[in-house]
């Protein structure tokens, strides 16, 4: 049998989890050298055409109908998924846009203050529509296992990979919860 594949994606969010995995220095080298890395935000696939894959890691919230895609065919694709950090496992800062119409939101940002789109809310097909209200990765797919944290720490991350590449499905101790 080969190393376990895995992929992370990246949604609505700050990138910091993907920071914190950076983070785990000579432990990412140990934790790379175990597994085969098939996706991640630095390849950018624009169609994410995953791979079948043992684990999926996404991080952020879920916001637009190009995420919500993505996330769904995440977990088509792969036999674990992890939300990673606070926006996917709560919904974090992104979910504080639901207590404002995504309307106002838009005419806000378009209408009410300088932009380079001439004072009118785009309309093209290529940008992705926002849904009423950002959530967690768990409300729209089945998550199998959660690393809060805002960043999660690298401890925890490692700790999570570690016990998914040996078979189990992780809780986190909660002395491992970090937040930034």
């Amino acid at each position: 049998m080969g190393k376990p594949k895995i992929a992370t994606v990246w949604l609505e969010g700050c990138s910091g989890c993907h920071m914190s995995f950076l983070d785990l220095d000579e432990a990412l080298v140990d934790i790379l050298s175990k597994i085969e890395l098939c996706d991640t935000p630095i390849t950018d696939f624009k169609d994410f055409n995953f791979p079948d894959v043992d684990v999926g890691i996404i991080e952020g919230s879920i916001a637009n109908e190009e995420e919500l895609k993505i996330a769904r065919k995440l977990r088509a694709h792969c036999k674990v998924l992890v939300a990673w950090g606070d926006c996917a496992v709560f919904g974090g800062i992104n979910t504080l846009r639901n207590t404002v119409p995504k309307e106002a939101i838009l005419r806000r940002g378009f209408i009410e203050t300088e932009s380079t789109v001439g004072g009118v809310i785009p309309v093209d097909p290529e940008l992705p529509l926002l849904l009423e209200k950002a959530v967690p990765v768990n409300y729209h797919v089945a998550v199998d296992a959660y690393v809060p944290g805002c960043p999660p720490s690298p401890e925890a991350i490692a700790y999570n990979l570690t016990e998914i590449l040996e078979g189990r499905i992780p809780v986190l101790p909660s002395d491992m919860m970090h937040y930034d």
